[in-house]
């Protein structure tokens, strides 16, 4: 680990070495949002580029990492909001609706599920495996019984999927005027939480593997 630079304190080991440079990727997000590169960091912490390669070997890893820790204070939040939430279907409503209202305000979460602010694609995708972590941990904080109801874990990443995917959409297309609050849950209730409901109550449902093909009987 080199000492130089690190505002002439440098860190005492790689662990805190690493996490300050999470530290300053957050601050450096929030201003530049998805156009913040190690350069931006290295130049934040007064460190060399060749540093934070050392941690972290390319700006999309450093901003996957960085939006790992970004995003648990609003998982804590919505975690809070759904955790006496045992419908599926309104837990469904209510994780979209907040996570459509709380973009604006979480810079990660725009980096990771709106194609029109700016970035990086690979941080930008539904798809990607840190969207899916935290589509996962959003299922996992309800008081949902996912098992019971007979949505395993590969529907359950479909669920993850799908949710992700609704609320890309409303981003891409916020409507004219935009839906919001009431309007925006009422929406829901009547289209996305039907099918929700129906999925929930369909009879041996079958369970399917990670790619979401169904097991052999």
């Amino acid at each position: 680990m080199r000492t130089h630079g690190w505002g002439g304190s440098p860190p005492a080991s790689d662990a805190e070495a690493a996490a300050r440079i999470k530290d300053a990727t957050h601050r450096c997000v929030a201003d530049l949002g998805g156009a913040t590169t190690i350069a931006h960091v290295a130049t934040a912490l007064g460190i060399s580029r060749q540093t934070v390669y050392r941690y972290f070997p390319s700006t999309e890893a450093l901003l996957l990492a960085a939006a790992l820790d970004g995003t648990r204070p609003f998982l804590a939040r919505l975690a809070r909001r759904l955790r006496r939430v045992t419908d599926p279907s309104e837990a469904l409503v209510e994780a979209v609706a907040y996570t459509i209202g709380q973009i604006p305000a979480e810079p990660y979460l725009r980096l990771l599920l709106d194609p029109q602010g700016g970035g990086r694609s690979m941080l930008r995708g539904v798809t990607s495996d840190t969207a899916r972590a935290i589509g996962h941990t959003l299922l996992d904080h309800t008081a949902v019984d996912w098992t019971g109801l007979g949505i395993g874990p590969g529907q359950r990443g479909e669920l993850v999927e799908w949710t992700l995917r609704v609320v890309q959409s409303f981003l891409l297309d916020p409507g004219d005027p935009a839906r919001s609050g009431a309007d925006l849950r009422g929406f829901l209730r009547r289209w996305l939480a039907p099918s929700v409901a129906a999925a929930t109550a369909a009879d041996g449902v079958a369970e399917t593997g990670a790619d979401g093909r169904k097991a052999a009987s």
